[in-house]
């Protein structure tokens, strides 16, 4: 199975990018920290560049793409840990008006948590009895609910993936860059072997990860895309913490973004129970 980007493909990636770089940088990433909530005009412009009507029809209005656009597109999310119930306004937008346009916000009752209750002008599922969180992601807040998990929409927790995947590559790309500007003892800290081989581990896990959530977007298997969320899970999770520990002590500061991707991975890791439903659909397709 070949991966090689159309040139549609690649402009599209490169639009959201540009847009997202422009709106959301480091500058406006700590002013969202220190002022939470959902940004509607970012929201709509979101669905003006027709991130939510993505796979809609375009005698619907949308924009008719299909599933590996739309991967395409929120891996761009996550690598500049684009605040809000993405995925499920995305999901939501052939059903519920003004979700396609950005002007609804819809998020879901995923498991017994919904991410952005306070924010969202629709909710889908139960959740009722609802009691807020202290998130660990000062970006996305959250609420638990009574109710019993559900199974996960394979669509969501392929998208999930891809917002994963986005933290990975981003990730490695923040620890390549302070390796080779950061000094100590007279040369870069990527000099060093240690060093050196942390990087090399995030670029294989995040393209590992790659091939695995593009893999199951042409496919859109059960079984492909459990493997994706876990590879992408482990990828963001883990390369976020590498990233980290490359940066040593100011990893750890609200200047550095590094932490906030390592909250983000935590957080979207919990997405429908975990892994857990992922690891037993696998385990299940290799007994049989």
């Amino acid at each position: 199975m070949r991966f090689q980007l159309s040139v549609e493909q690649r402009a599209l990636k490169a639009g959201m990018r540009k847009l997202l770089d422009r709106r959301l940088g480091p500058e406006a990433l700590r002013a969202a920290v220190d002022a939470p909530g959902l940004d509607r005009a970012l929201w709509r412009e979101l669905g003006e560049a027709g991130l939510f009507a993505l796979r809609l029809p375009e005698a619907d209005g949308g924009v008719g793409l299909g599933l590996p656009e739309a991967v395409l597109v929120f891996e761009e999310a996550g690598r500049a840990l684009l605040p809000g119930p993405l995925a499920a306004t995305h999901l939501a937008a052939g059903s519920v008006p003004g979700a396609a346009t950005g002007e609804t916000v819809v998020t879901a009752v995923d498991g017994v948590l919904v991410e952005w209750l306070d924010a969202a002008d629709v909710v889908l599922g139960d959740a009722s009895g609802a009691v807020s969180l202290r998130s660990v992601d000062p970006l996305t807040p959250l609420h638990r609910v009574p109710a019993g998990a559900a199974p996960a929409d394979p669509l969501a927790v392929l998208l999930t993936a891809a917002e994963q995947l986005g933290t990975a590559t981003r990730a490695c790309e923040l620890a390549v860059e302070h390796a080779r500007t950061r000094e100590q003892f007279g040369q870069p800290v990527g000099a060093f072997q240690a060093v050196k081989h942390l990087c090399a581990d995030m670029l294989v896990r995040a393209e590992t990860a790659r091939a695995a959530v593009y893999a199951a977007a042409v496919t859109q298997d059960p079984a492909d895309i459990a493997a994706a969320r876990l590879l992408a899970d482990e990828a963001a999770v883990r390369g976020a913490r590498d990233c980290l520990q490359v940066h040593g002590g100011m990893g750890f500061t609200w200047e550095c973004e590094v932490h906030l991707h390592l909250k983000r991975a935590w957080v979207r890791a919990q997405r429908g129970g975990g892994g857990t439903e992922s690891e037993e659909l696998l385990a299940a397709e290799l007994v049989a």
